[in-house]
């Protein structure tokens, strides 16, 4: 396993629940814990991968949605089993609208 760290600036959202917890760790996906962060303007990321190599485009697919989304005071950890960036961020997309309350 390889365990990749990012921060990036974003917009901040209301504090959210405890902690969120969406998708699988299963073949070809993740499960993302979303929590509240330490920093309002600032989202984090903790990946655990069992692909090695892959730490640039982890980083563009994060960074893309850390500029698309207001997600800024929240900390995301990632479970991936080989997922590809879209299911990354079809999955952050989900985190993030459940932390908001917007899927319950």
């Amino acid at each position: 396993m390889e365990e990749l760290v990012y921060r990036f600036s974003s917009p901040a959202v209301p504090a959210g629940p405890a902690a969120v917890l969406c998708g699988v760790p299963a073949s070809g996906n993740l499960e993302i814990l979303a929590r509240p962060g330490r920093e309002a303007e600032t989202c984090g990321f903790v990946v655990r991968t069992s692909a090695r190599g892959f730490g640039d485009t982890w980083q563009a697919v994060l960074g893309n949605f850390a500029a698309a989304h207001a997600a800024g005071g929240i900390d995301f950890s990632i479970n991936d089993i080989g997922a590809t960036p879209a299911v990354v961020s079809l999955r952050l997309s989900q985190a993030l609208a459940e932390y908001r309350g917007e899927h319950r």
